[in-house]
C-alpha cells in the first residue's frame, strides 16, 4: 500500500472514491510516523474536502487517529464522567462556570480545552489570566484534581491523538479546514481519546461561529453525534446562536469575571440560560439525577467547586485579575433600539485589542477585550455607552474601531431576526 494509491482512491477510485478501513488505518499510521509526506496528506485532505466521506469512513478515520496515541481511562472513579465541547465563538466562556456546576451536581468533568486563534477565544487563555493557574497537567495530576474538585480544565497532552495534531496544522495552511469529515474527526478523536463516558456538543451558528448557517452546523452536529455514538460515548449536540456575542464580556480576564458572576448566582441571562441547559444535558447523558443546576448556582455549591478546582491547579481564586492599561468608550450613535450587534465584528475588535492571537505562538493580553453595555433588543439613547474597549496600548483602538464599523445598528424597533439562543437538539 502507498500514499498515491490512497489519494487516487479518494480522488476518483471505485465506489465513488470510498476508502477501505485498511487504507485509512495505513495512511494515518504512516503519516504519524513520517512515512507519508505532508504534501501527500495535503492532496488526500483536498480530495476528502471535494469528495466527502461516508459515515463508515469518518468513523474509521476517527478511530485511526485515536489509535495513533494514548486513550485516557477514568474507570477508577466512583461517579460517571461528562464533558462538553464548543465549536467556538465570541464571548463563549461557558466552560468556566459549566465544569464546576456539573461537578457540584454529581458528575466528574475531565475537560481538555484549547487556546484561542483569530476572533474566537480559547478557554485556556481565559483560565491562565487567573494568578498561578496551571494549564498543563499530567494524567496523575488530572486525576488528583478530579478527585479534589470534581472537575478539571487543562491542556491536552502530546500523547493524545498525535495524528490529529499533525493533520490540524496541515489543514490550516492548505485550504482544507472547511471539510466537515475532517472537522468532525478532529474534534471527536480528541474527545473520545479523552475517555469521557458522555459528551455534549455545543455547535455554534452565525457570523461569529465557524459554521455560518444552521444547515452546515446541523450537518457537523449530526456527524459528530454519530461518531460519538459509534464509539460507545453517549453524545448529544445543541445548535446555539452565535450571531451576537454571548454575554457582555469578550476577552480573557473580562470573561473570567463574568463567569464568577454566574457562579455567584448573577451574570447575563443568556450565559446563565445556556450554562444551565448544557449542565442538564451533561447530567442526563451521564445518567446522574442529583442536584438541579439552577439550585447549585443559587446555594453556592457551584462556586465552592470552582474555588476547589482553581486552587487544585495552583491558582488563587481570590487573586486580582489583570486589567488593561487603557480604555475607550464607544457611544450609541442615535436613540432607538439596538437591532444588531455582529458577533464577528466584536470578536475581531477584541482580537485587535490584544485578546486574541494570529499565530499559535503569539502571546495574548489577558486584560484586553470588549465590555458590552447593551445587547440586541435593548432600548438605547444617543450618547450612552454602547461598549468599552480595553487594551494595553492606545494605538490598538483605531484598528478595533475599524473592525466595529458597520457591526452594529440602531433602529426604531427590534427586527426579530435574531436566532433563538438554543436552535435545535441533535441526538443519535
Amino acid at each position: 500500500m502507498d500514499a498515491i494509491e490512497v489519494i487516487r482512491a479518494k480522488r476518483d477510485g471505485a465506489r465513488r472514491g470510498e476508502l477501505s478501513t485498511g487504507q485509512i488505518d495505513w495512511v494515518i499510521d504512516a503519516y504519524t510516523r513520517g512515512e507519508v509526506a505532508d504534501e501527500q496528506m495535503s492532496a488526500l485532505a483536498m480530495a476528502i474536502l471535494l469528495n466527502g466521506m461516508n459515515r463508515r469512513e469518518i468513523a474509521d478515520w476517527t478511530q485511526a487517529m485515536i489509535r495513533s496515541g494514548e486513550r485516557m481511562d477514568w474507570s477508577m472513579l466512583d461517579r460517571p464522567t461528562a464533558d462538553k465541547h464548543s465549536t467556538g465563538g465570541v464571548g463563549d466562556k461557558i466552560t468556566l462556570p459549566l465544569a464546576p456546576l456539573v461537578a457540584a451536581c454529581g458528575a466528574y468533568v475531565p475537560q481538555l480545552s484549547g487556546r484561542g486563534l483569530g476572533h474566537t477565544g480559547g478557554t485556556l487563555d481565559k483560565m491562565e489570566s487567573i494568578p498561578g493557574w496551571l494549564a498543563s497537567l499530567s494524567n496523575d495530576q488530572m486525576l488528583h484534581v478530579l478527585r479534589e474538585a470534581g472537575a478539571v480544565v487543562c491542556a491536552a497532552g502530546s500523547g493524545l491523538a498525535p495524528a490529529d495534531k499533525k493533520l490540524y496544522a496541515l489543514r490550516d495552511v492548505t485550504g482544507t479546514v472547511e471539510s466537515i469529515p475532517l472537522i468532525a474527526s478532529s474534534i471527536m478523536s480528541k474527545k473520545i481519546a479523552e475517555g469521557t463516558g458522555s459528551l455534549v456538543l455545543d455547535v455554534k451558528v452565525g457570523s461569529g461561529a465557524f459554521m455560518k448557517t444552521t444547515e452546515t452546523a446541523r450537518e457537523l452536529a449530526e456527524t459528530m453525534v454519530a461518531l460519538g455514538t459509534d464509539a460507545g460515548v453517549r453524545t448529544v449536540a445543541l445548535l446555539t446562536a452565535m450571531d451576537r456575542p454571548l454575554g457582555r464580556a469578550v476577552g480573557n480576564a473580562l470573561e473570567v469575571e463574568e463567569s464568577v458572576e454566574v457562579l455567584a448566582g448573577g451574570g447575563p441571562s443568556d450565559v446563565v440560560e445556556l450554562t444551565v441547559r448544557l449542565a442538564r444535558e451533561m447530567l442526563e447523558a451521564a445518567g446522574v439525577s442529583g442536584k438541579d443546576p439552577e439550585r447549585a448556582l443559587k446555594d453556592g455549591s457551584a462556586m465552592d467547586a470552582w474555588r476547589r478546582m482553581i486552587s487544585a491547579q495552583g491558582g488563587d481564586p481570590d487573586g486580582l485579575l489583570p486589567r488593561a492599561a487603557e480604555t475607550m468608550v464607544v457611544e450609541v450613535p442615535e436613540s432607538g433600539v439596538l437591532t444588531r450587534l455582529d458577533a464577528y465584528a466584536v470578536g475581531l475588535a477584541a482580537w485587535r485589542l490584544g485578546a486574541g492571537r494570529a499565530r499559535k505562538e503569539d502571546p495574548v493580553s489577558f486584560g484586553a477585550g470588549v465590555m458590552l453595555h447593551a445587547k440586541p433588543g435593548d432600548v438605547v439613547r444617543a450618547g450612552q455607552p454602547l461598549m468599552t474597549l480595553h487594551a494595553d496600548e492606545t494605538s490598538r483602538f483605531e484598528r478595533a474601531l475599524e473592525a466595529l464599523a458597520g457591526g452594529y445598528e440602531v433602529g426604531q424597533a427590534s427586527s426579530g431576526d435574531l436566532l433563538p439562543l438554543v436552535i435545535d437538539r441533535i441526538t443519535a
